[in-house]
């Protein structure tokens, strides 16, 4: 298996439009750098110090995504580097990320997620926590974080209609925030697929896919 083969394959099917992030948790550094030099600058994570202990490592020009579920109190060890929180699900952890983004003097960027699978085991917002949250006075004080999209993961299912669905939920969702204008500026990202069904989320209207194991292999979980 060759990471910079499976790297360039799927990003010579992917619309210009749609980001990749290299979904890199549990794999060595050894191989991330393999996926670098062959030209991938956006990695994501979801262990907070894992990704710490990887930005120390690797080179500096590295887009560092978090993209599993934050705890409040492990914010302040991204806070220096981390480009994009893709796992915002409350206000309070929107309010923490602000503050440890003004701690050290940057604008973090951040997607709000949205619960649109049929499983209880995935966390995110609904509708009306989503537009409770744009819509609050707290909200409109923070400075140091910015809401850039929405981000979702679909049911892990065989299938597809359902799939389909949910995802279109949340491109109307997405769609919906900027058409009333709730924030004073447009929401850009739509981040949603991943290794299995990333073209269908495609297809939905989404602009970043987040793909590991088609691109590093299975996952080592020892």
């Amino acid at each position: 298996m060759s990471i910079e083969k499976n790297l360039l394959e799927i990003k010579s099917e992917l619309p210009e439009n749609v980001t990749l992030v290299a979904v890199s948790k549990t794999k060595p550094v050894s191989e991330l750098m393999e996926a670098y030099n062959a030209g991938q600058r956006i990695f994501g994570e979801n262990k907070i110090q894992e990704m710490a202990d990887k930005f120390e490592q690797m080179p500096k020009d590295i887009e560092w995504h978090m993209i599993g579920h934050v705890q409040t109190n492990k914010v302040k060890f991204m806070a220096p580097f981390v480009s994009l929180v893709h796992g915002v699900d409350s206000l309070k952890l929107l309010e923490e990320i602000d503050k440890q983004a003004q701690k050290n003097n940057r604008i973090i960027d951040c997607l709000l997620q949205i619960h649109i699978a049929e499983e209880e085991t995935k966390f995110g917002l609904d509708e009306i926590e989503l537009f409770e949250i744009l819509q609050s006075e707290t909200f409109k004080s923070l400075k140091n974080i910015q809401v850039k999209g929405l981000m979702g993961m679909a049911t892990f299912t065989e299938n597809e209609q359902q799939i389909k669905k949910e995802f279109t939920i949340l491109k109307q969702l997405f769609d919906k925030v900027n058409a009333l204008s709730i924030i004073n500026y447009p929401l850009s990202i739509i981040s949603m697929g991943m290794s299995g069904d990333y073209k269908i989320a495609i297809d939905c209207g989404s602009t970043m896919v987040r793909i590991g194991s088609s691109i590093f292999g299975n996952r080592n979980y020892n």
